[in-house]
């Protein structure tokens, strides 16, 4: 499979280039960011979107707004500086990515006392930031590996893959390094309503890596599990908890979790250190996103969405859940696989910065 940068950095032009996931299935399209508030723009209408994704989008658009600053004066450029951090950190709240990944442009930026020097800085944090996501990524596949099973039937929820990282993904990642020694599986992709990131975008990678797949409605996992038919759920996160082992996902994650602990299946979380939020204290404090009802009443065609639902009836639209650690086998991790519950105990190994 020819991999693709999902989220890449025009110095030159001072751009940010993505792949214009809500085109696909059907077309693979770039949307080239001009400026840090179309970079914000892409990520609030899901242009980009995924954890990763989203956090090396955030990073470049820092670096980006950071060098769009014409002028010397330190203090005006400070400003400048929070108001980019401010228009890309608000663009999707619950992912804690773009959080971490901005955090760490601005902590390399403080290491110089210039405009210049610290245009240059956030230039290569940024980079530094989605280099790190692809090494992250490929750490996860080699982790996770041993779970993949010859034979094993998996079960995914929306899209944990390349799409929603730089590139390799974090649930797709031990996929990926099965089938590239040659081991055979099959992978559920729940299809993942309202926006169907499953049905489009894992369906789309597996079918372009040869991973034998097949796309499910959300409500047949429990059927499946049932049957003996899933031996395994791998999923992605926005923000894992270190302090609690909390989850918040796509929604449907929890709904998946439950059913797999009703019937025995291992459930596990693949993350790069990017998605730990070392700070919250609860999962109720999460910020849950809610987006447009329109997103539910309408389904998405290659030329725009189409109305499903009744005309006259409204919609609830929350984007994300949060699954509680007791339901959760074990987090992935590119430095092990981790008890939700031990994240704490580990914590210097995860990254975490007192």
């Amino acid at each position: 499979m020819t991999r693709l940068r999902t989220v890449a950095f025009d110095a030159g032009r001072n751009t940010v280039v993505l792949i214009d996931q809500r085109r696909l299935p059907h077309r693979l399209t770039y949307f080239r960011a001009k400026n840090f508030h179309e970079t914000a723009e892409a990520i609030a209408n899901m242009i980009v979107r995924g954890a990763g994704a989203i956090g090396a989008t955030a990073a470049y658009g820092l670096a980006q707004g950071a060098l769009a600053f014409r002028g010397s004066r330190l203090g005006e450029f400070r400003w400048h500086v929070d108001r980019v951090h401010k228009t890309l950190r608000d663009a999707r709240p619950t992912a804690v990515d773009p959080i971490n990944a901005m955090n760490g442009v601005r902590a390399a930026m403080a290491e110089s006392s210039t405009v210049s020097g610290r245009q240059q800085l956030a230039m290569e944090a940024a980079e530094r930031f989605a280099d790190e996501d692809v090494a992250h990524c490929e750490a996860i596949g080699q982790v996770g590996l041993p779970l993949i099973r010859r034979g094993l039937r998996v079960l995914t929820h929306c899209n944990a893959g390349a799409l929603a990282f730089v590139d390799v993904g974090s649930a797709t990642a031990p996929l990926y390094a099965a089938h590239t020694i040659g081991r055979k599986f099959r992978v559920f992709c729940s299809e993942t309503r309202p926006r169907g990131q499953g049905a489009a975008l894992t369906a789309w990678e597996l079918a372009r890596a040869g991973i034998e797949h097949e796309i499910i409605a959300d409500g047949a996992a429990g059927h499946l599990m049932q049957r003996g038919e899933i031996g395994l759920v791998i999923t992605g996160s926005d923000r894992v908890l270190g302090r609690t082992g909390e989850v918040a996902n796509k929604i449907g994650t929890y709904t998946h979790a439950v059913l797999a602990k009703r019937h025995g299946i291992a459930f596990y979380v693949a993350i790069p250190l990017s998605t730990l939020d070392w700070e919250t204290k609860s999962g109720a404090a999460i910020p849950i996103e809610e987006r447009a009802a329109e997103e539910v009443l309408t389904a998405a065609g290659p030329r725009g969405p189409v109305r499903t639902a009744n005309p006259a009836s409204g919609a609830r639209n929350p984007a994300f859940d949060v699954t509680p650690p007791e339901l959760i086998t074990g987090i992935i991790t590119p430095v092990g696989i981790f008890k939700p519950r031990e994240l704490w105990k580990h914590r210097n190994r995860l990254g975490w910065v007192s």
